[in-house]
């Protein structure tokens, strides 16, 4: 029976119930993180990729909706490494833990009511193809803007705009989403940052583009820079610049590292998957799976 971790107290899954009056089911008044484990066969070790930063970023989307968890990073690192140890997954585990407002009360406000706080783990693999290569499309919603529901925040509330776009591009036939922002310039996927390879230079929207100020982004740039010698460049990105770059791929916790082919029926590149991604996903497995000595330390072990 799964365990999880569920307002101060360890429990199994099916006790970990909420009342369908709580605040945040009704008006999207939590946040949460989405945090990788994975499995190291040779090793017999299950490795969590960058827990602290994870943690970090959770407690800033706190800040911003005023939710109080009561923990600190240290706190909820360990909290999460002794869940897996209680479930003993052997196999590439995904982390979600969630704040949210418990109280019951009919207002939709983030001040006068107690926070609840979760987290519960199960077995993931690929949540997009990460192998074949994806067919994307730009959505007709544009991206939720920062001085509405800020996007660099994971809000609940906030992925009724992916939803929508996801929904949209799978009903037209894509695998994925691309939004604009407001300003009709490149953002984001659905839930994935984005990169374009230009002349050999990698692209990506800056963290003003209504972006998530994704984990998986900032660990793409060091090691691009850092481990390939290949230069990163952060600005805005028209939408016509994404249909001439040679490569594509978008990133995150969930997406991993997962090329693009394909942009509103135009093919990108030669139509298939560009030796730059290759060199960039292999490099990325290998690290947070713990294989990469220089980055053993992004990586936190369970057993």
């Amino acid at each position: 029976m799964s365990i999880v971790y569920f307002n101060k107290q360890f429990v199994p899954l099916a006790e970990a119930n909420l009342s369908i009056r709580t605040n945040a089911l009704h008006y999207g008044s939590a946040v949460f993180e989405g945090i990788r484990a994975y499995w190291n066969p040779n090793e017999q070790q299950l490795f969590v990729f960058k827990l602290p930063e994870h943690y970090e970023r959770m407690l800033n989307s706190c800040k911003v909706l005023r939710l109080k968890v009561g923990h600190d990073v240290k706190d909820l690192c360990a909290l999460t490494v002794d869940l897996l140890r209680r479930n003993q997954p052997k196999e590439d585990s995904y982390i979600r833990p969630i704040a949210y407002v418990r109280s019951e009360g009919l207002t939709p406000k983030l001040v006068g009511y107690d926070t609840g706080f979760a987290i519960y783990t199960f077995p993931l693999g690929d949540y997009i193809d990460t192998s074949g290569g994806l067919k994307v499309g730009f959505s007709s919603w544009r991206r939720i803007s920062d001085n509405s529901i800020p996007a660099r925040c994971k809000v609940s509330g906030g992925y009724v705009n992916s939803a929508l776009a996801k929904t949209e591009a799978l009903e037209q036939g894509y695998d994925e989403a691309l939004l604009l922002t407001q300003d009709g310039f490149l953002s984001e996927g659905s839930a994935e940052n984005i990169f374009l390879i230009r002349d050999g230079v990698l692209v990506t929207p800056d963290l003003s583009q209504d972006i998530l100020e994704g984990v998986t982004r900032n660990t793409l740039i060091s090691l691009c820079r850092d481990e390939l010698g290949f230069p990163v460049v952060e600005r805005q990105v028209g939408r016509t610049e994404v249909y001439v770059a040679e490569e594509v791929f978008l990133c995150g916790t969930g997406a991993q590292v997962s090329p693009v082919v394909e942009v509103d029926r135009r093919p990108i590149g030669t139509g298939k998957i560009g030796p730059l991604t290759v060199r960039i996903q292999q490099l990325y497995f290998d690290v947070v799976r713990g294989r990469h000595p220089k980055y053993r330390h992004w990586c936190t072990p369970v057993y």
